[in-house]
């Protein structure tokens, strides 16, 4: 039975499992399947009745099973019984420590995540973001589109630059309501996360300070920058600014792709 207070919506139709095994690349009927010699681990975060867990074992490779939920545990430790590859960790994401558990191996993660936790869980996630190659998870299709989202659309916001600045995303497919029980109230989607991001690119010697910047940008979404920015630099230091990056002096943060906050950020702290 799910439990409303931890958003558990399970993937129970076989199609939508198999779709899914086969876009993230662990299926045997994937267009592309993975080499077999495959160095990589799985992370699944909320493994729940093991409905892809299974799917992720088939690739071969370690997976690591993160559950909440003790109503589950005894069903995976039974599962892991017949898998010696699956190892199940009771506890929160939000928590665990990710390298300490992929132990030297590269790290690729799945996870049906829960609507109101998505931001927090990807949060955690990019603090990895040095050891994850892949994050595929099924997320709120606005949540999905707003990740992949480009500047001057109504859907970017900061973390559509957050998750661009760590990762390169892709919305693959949505996913009915109906696939899951029980229903959620919104649709839902399935993306991946490929790392690098933008990040990979920018010589930025302290990224955290980066993206307190971009959260400044922001923090009044429909204002300019130079009114966002006045706890940071004066107005005619911010349009100085932007006119050495060919910015309006209306700039808004929404208009402006990573790679120039970047920019703005650096000649905004060089004064």
């Amino acid at each position: 039975m799910a439990r409303q207070r931890l958003g558990q919506h399970f993937l129970g139709d076989l199609h939508w499992r198999e779709e899914i095994a086969r876009a993230i690349r662990v299926s045997p009927h994937s267009t592309v399947p993975r080499p077999p010699d495959d160095q990589h681990c799985w992370i699944e975060i909320g493994s729940g009745h093991g409905e892809m867990t299974q799917h992720l074992l088939a690739a071969g490779t370690p997976v690591h099973a993160i559950e909440i939920d003790p109503a589950f545990l005894p069903g995976l430790r039974h599962l892991a019984k017949q898998f010696p590859s699956l190892t199940v960790i009771p506890g929160d994401i939000l928590e665990a420590d990710i390298a300490a558990i992929a132990a030297g191996r590269r790290l690729r993660i799945y996870g049906n995540l829960p609507y109101y936790i998505t931001s927090p869980i990807l949060h955690h996630l990019f603090t990895f973001a040095d050891f994850i190659d892949e994050i595929h998870i099924v997320i709120q299709s606005e949540v999905a589109r707003r990740l992949a989202a480009q500047p001057a659309t109504r859907d970017y916001g900061y973390l559509s630059v957050v998750t661009q600045f760590y990762t390169r995303p892709e919305l693959v497919f949505e996913i009915p309501r109906d696939a899951f029980e029980p229903p959620p109230e919104v649709a839902s989607a399935l993306v991946t996360l490929r790392l690098p991001g933008e990040r990979a690119m920018l010589s930025l010697s302290d990224a955290s300070r980066f993206l307190d910047f971009v959260k400044l940008c922001f923090s009044q979404k429909r204002k300019t920058l130079i009114n966002n920015l006045r706890s940071l630099a004066k107005p005619d230091r911010v349009r100085e600014a932007l006119a050495s990056l060919n910015l309006r002096p209306d700039a808004r943060a929404e208009q402006i792709p990573v790679a120039q906050l970047a920019a703005l950020q650096a000649q905004l702290a060089g004064s």
